[in-house]
């Protein structure tokens, strides 16, 4: 990804400072972020937050989409209810490449109590310079696609 690239980043309350983090480490290497919140530390819902990243997403506002809650875990699967999302959690930088390589993933979820700031950074880096291999990956990113229905 270029740094024109638009990323859409939120998360849960969980996540608020770790959010922060990587946007600011986004902006800093010229990527246009989005954070759509929240910005105070109220106990939130995490699904309503991943689906508004999400939907951004699958709606061409975003070209790749960052969330965030405690495990990283619920958010994903908020995200992923969103028609066109393919969004892998993430706690190593391997992983974080191979959804972007092999599964085309648009949206990175992470745990803010499963990783620090210094990993996080790694895995978010990871993801955004990784590009999708297509080839076979495509054939099995276009069966995923069609179960969505």
């Amino acid at each position: 990804m270029t740094q024109s690239t638009r990323i859409v980043l939120s998360s849960d309350h969980a996540a608020i400072d770790l959010r922060q983090a990587v946007a600011k480490h986004l902006e800093a290497k010229g990527f246009d972020v989005t954070d759509i919140g929240p910005m105070t530390p109220e106990s939130t819902h995490y699904p309503h937050h991943g689906a508004a990243a999400a939907e951004k997403v699958a709606a061409g506002a975003a070209d790749l989409g960052i969330i965030l809650c405690g495990t990283g875990q619920g958010i994903m699967m908020a995200a992923n209810k969103v028609k066109g999302i393919r969004c892998g959690v993430c706690s190593d930088t391997f992983s974080a490449r191979m959804i972007r390589a092999h599964n085309d993933a648009n949206m990175l979820s992470l745990g803010a109590r499963v990783v620090g700031e210094g990993l996080a950074l790694e895995i978010v880096d990871a993801f955004v310079g990784t590009a999708f291999e297509g080839g076979r990956h495509g054939t099995r990113v276009d069966m995923i696609t069609a179960m969505e229905g």
